[in-house]
């Protein structure tokens, strides 16, 4: 069973940085790809923030230049990076992981393994 554990969340001024981690254990190898998404306040659906598969990193449009999306196979964490964070950027951050053969998108329906969130709070 995959695992995912996410921390870092907090509470920042707009301008302000955080790096969320999760860690990551259970039965998965190259094949997975790796993903952090959003839940923004009242909303239902899950927004795709970054990807990293195959190598390889995608970041969504809202968050390119501002957000990295990384990884340490030494320690088997995911890792995104938040810089010149915005009063939109505030919501629920989830790790989440899939087989590759799922596709790999933005869409939250093609991942099968989700953390349980770590909250983030940008002040204007």
């Amino acid at each position: 069973q995959v695992q995912l554990v996410e921390s870092g969340g907090g509470s920042v001024q707009a301008g302000g940085s955080l790096r969320l981690s999760c860690a990551i254990s259970g039965p998965m190898d190259r094949t997975f790809c790796l993903g952090w998404f959003r839940q923004a306040p009242g909303k239902e659906e899950r927004e795709g923030v970054a990807v990293a598969a195959d190598g390889g990193t995608m970041h969504a449009e809202s968050v390119k230049g501002r957000f990295i999306i990384s990884k340490d196979n030494v320690e088997n964490t995911l890792y995104l990076q938040m810089n010149s964070l915005e009063p939109a950027d505030t919501g629920m951050y989830y790790c989440a992981a899939a087989a590759r053969w799922r596709g790999c998108g933005f869409w939250s329906s093609q991942w099968d393994y989700w953390g349980q969130g770590t909250q983030v709070t940008v002040s204007s």
